[in-house]
Order: structure tokens, then C-alpha cells, then sequence
């Protein structure tokens, strides 16, 4: 993945963080209504501020992967609580990319889309070994 393209990418998104989560969660619900019972119990502005955290810990540690790693198997691990499973991964992955495009627009290229399904292919790959150690 390329980190400096996920980098530049997420600092145009950065700034619009309230209505990216929001859009991002409409996109899931709307293309994946099965998991909407997963979020019956949750405030969803208090969620959309944990989805934009994790995204801003995943960008700041980029060059960090222990750290990444670790928060990212505890956050897997977590999920299971939440009713999350496997099959949920590329619904989620799905919809935060088409989000990403929506709101990049034409700065969304061919090295853009990469770098994200790189980046959130290995974020899954890690938060599912978290959810072993459960």
C-alpha cells in the first residue's frame, strides 16, 4: 500500500469527517440492510466519531505497524461483541471505498482506490486474527 497516497487521500476527507461517516453509514445500510440490526442499540453520532478515531489512528500510524497491529487485533476481538462477523468485513470495506470515491471525486484514481483496498484488505486480514483470539 501506498502511504503517502492514503496520507494525501485522507487529509481532503479529514476535514469533512461529520458527513463522510454519515454518507458512509448510509451507503452501508442502504447496500447492506442486514447489517443495520448491528447498529440498533448504537448512537450513531457516537459511532461515526469511532469510525473517523479509527481512521485517524490507522493514517497517523501508518509507519507504525506494531502499534497498528495491536489496536487493530483489540478492535477485531472487540467487534465479536458487537454481533460482527466475517462475512460483515467486505460489506464494510464495500462501502467505506465507495464512500471514499464519492467524496474524493476525481482525485479518486487508479492509485487511490489501490492504496485503500490495500490499506483495508490488511486492516480486515489483522482484526479477524483478533477475533481467533477471542
Amino acid at each position: 500500500m501506498n502511504i503517502e497516497v492514503l496520507e494525501r487521500s485522507f487529509a481532503c476527507i479529514k476535514p469533512h469527517a461529520t458527513e463522510f461517516v454519515a454518507s458512509f453509514y448510509s451507503n452501508l445500510f442502504t447496500d447492506y440492510p442486514q447489517v443495520k440490526p448491528l447498529f440498533a442499540n448504537s448512537n450513531m453520532i457516537e459511532q461515526g466519531k469511532h469510525l473517523m478515531s479509527a481512521l485517524v489512528l490507522l493514517i497517523d500510524n501508518l509507519h507504525e505497524p506494531n502499534v497498528l497491529t495491536d489496536t487493530l487485533k483489540r478492535l477485531g476481538a472487540r467487534h465479536i461483541k458487537y454481533g460482527t462477523i466475517g462475512e460483515h468485513y467486505p460489506m464494510v470495506g464495500t462501502s467505506l471505498l465507495k464512500t471514499f470515491k464519492s467524496y474524493l471525486g476525481t482525485d479518486w484514481t487508479l492509485e487511490v482506490e489501490q492504496s485503500w483496498t490495500d490499506a483495508y484488505e490488511a486492516i480486515s486480514s489483522v482484526m479477524l486474527e483478533g477475533t481467533k483470539d477471542m
